[in-house]
């Protein structure tokens, strides 16, 4: 089993070939390929951390769209003083597919 753990958005993630992944915001349009920076490779029993031979490794993904996170709701609330604060916030996300890790 192959597998690499990515950086992708300030997280790191676990991916390996056809993992759909939801990543903060790219600059990208569907359909379009884009290259995660690894971190980590695991090609069976080898495992590879090293920044020399991770320069070789090349994980490429497909984006497949833009889509909007849950609505959060920030509430604040002071008792006995009269002041309430509400406040919503949507991530700005986008799903890829990761089609190849070489």
């Amino acid at each position: 089993m192959v597998y690499a753990v990515v950086k992708a958005g300030g997280r790191q993630e676990k991916v390996s070939v056809g993992t759909i992944v939801t990543l903060d915001r790219l600059k990208a349009a569907a359909g379009e390929k884009i290259e995660l920076p690894a971190l980590l490779l695991v090609d069976g029993d080898k495992v590879t951390h090293e920044a020399k031979e991770l320069s070789n490794v090349k994980v490429t993904a497909t984006v497949l769209g833009n889509l909007r996170g849950p609505k959060i709701v920030i509430q604040k609330y002071k008792n006995k003083t009269g002041y309430k604060k509400r406040q919503g916030f949507r991530a700005d996300l986008t799903r890829v597919q990761v089609t190849e890790i070489k």
